[in-house]
């Protein structure tokens, strides 16, 4: 499949995220301390099993109403102002999970009160109904680019003057049924991630997450100034062997940093090849760029990943501490030398790339600019 690149600025009027640690400021400070979420624990939850690692916000148990509605109503209610999901005002929603569990425990116990969230749209109807949130919501679901997804759609609607602002929201909670869907890959296993380091066994951890951004044409600190996907369409879980789809999504946004100093926040989940393929073709087109992954310390929030990763990197650079929280849980040797290991200062850079990879060589990119940049 073709490239997709927009250079369609769009700016950032607010963003935040929850996540273990709590909300952006809460989980930026942790990740700047080196502190790790993951612990481990049961892969099935309640249900047992072997242990792996897990970042929740809670018990890891299929509920009525559904486990994630709580937390994801509460970082909702931070999000302020009113008349979202108005025509003007329009909601993306993007997942990769929704209630899936919910599902998966229907099944398994038949008490149809699951059912009410266990589809994607039953879920989003939900959410939608406890937010107050009008009737104009789109949905995105394409596993770990999800969000990405949703900012593309959003910034074309604001372009096309369909919009005034667009509110992306994106929500990811860990289930027995997902989590034992990577565990059978043994890719979630237990061993605790460490991205972009050489070892034997690679290995990922997952972790409950949410988050939003209200994207606007007006002014704004920040702004997201080029976005770029890619799918290979190779296969079902790999990549193309040589890294044609990680380069192809880097040069893609190659033109909208030329002159710029960047900084790098990979997807970096902790496995081995796609590690390595992703660190390489950042190294060649971006070189002596840091590369970051927090996921070593958050777990893999799956298609909201995108989302939480860019209302933390929006914290980073306008909270005052000037710096960038380095690759938690990776260690030496790895892939390349531009893997930052320890936080480093924001002082010198004028762009961040924030990418996202997925299964099926899937891949997703965006570019980070202040304002004027």
């Amino acid at each position: 499949m073709a490239v997709t690149a927009d250079l369609l600025p769009v700016g950032i009027a607010a963003s935040d995220c929850l996540t273990p640690f709590g909300d952006a400021a809460a989980t930026t400070r942790a990740l700047r301390e080196g502190r790790v979420a993951l612990q481990l624990q049961p892969v099935l939850g309640a249900d047992g099993g072997d242990l792996v690692p897990l970042a929740l916000l809670g018990p890891m148990q299929e509920s009525v109403p559904a486990r994630w509605l709580r937390d994801a109503r509460r970082l909702a209610d931070r999000i302020g102002g009113g008349g979202w999901g108005t025509p003007r005002r329009p909601v993306v929603v993007t997942s990769s999970n929704f209630g899936v569990g919910s599902l998966h425990a229907f099944m398994r116990d038949g008490d149809p009160r699951h059912l009410r969230h266990g589809v994607p749209f039953a879920s989003v109807d939900l959410l939608r109904a406890e937010c107050g949130w009008g009737e104009h919501v789109t949905v995105f679901s394409h596993a770990c680019v999800s969000a990405h997804l949703g900012l593309l759609h959003a910034a074309r609607l604001l372009h096309a003057g369909r919009a005034d602002q667009v509110l992306a929201f994106s929500f990811d909670f860990v289930s027995a049924f997902v989590a034992g869907g990577f565990h059978s890959l043994k890719i979630l296993n237990g061993v605790m991630p460490a991205p972009y380091a050489v070892r034997e066994t690679g290995a990922i951890g997952l972790g409950d997450g949410a988050a939003y951004a209200v994207l606007t044409r007006a002014a704004a600190p920040l702004r997201i100034t080029a976005q770029a996907l890619y799918n290979e369409m190779h296969h079902f879980t790999g990549n193309e062997p040589a890294g044609a789809g990680f380069a192809t999504c880097a040069h893609a946004l190659a033109p909208a940093t030329r002159g710029r100093r960047v900084w790098i926040k990979g997807h970096g989940t902790g496995t081995l090849e796609a590690g390595r393929l992703e660190a390489e073709a950042f190294a060649r087109v971006f070189p002596d760029a840091p590369l970051v992954s927090w996921k070593g310390s958050l777990g893999h929030t799956l298609g909201s990943c995108g989302l939480v990763e860019l209302a933390l990197a929006v914290a980073m650079l306008t909270d005052g501490e000037g710096t960038i929280a380095g690759t938690v849980g990776g260690a030496a040797p790895s892939f390349t030398d531009d893997v930052a290991l320890a936080s480093f200062a924001a002082a010198g850079f004028d762009a961040a790339v924030l990418a996202s990879n997925a299964f099926g060589g899937a891949h997703a990119a965006l570019v980070l600019s202040p304002a004027g940049g």
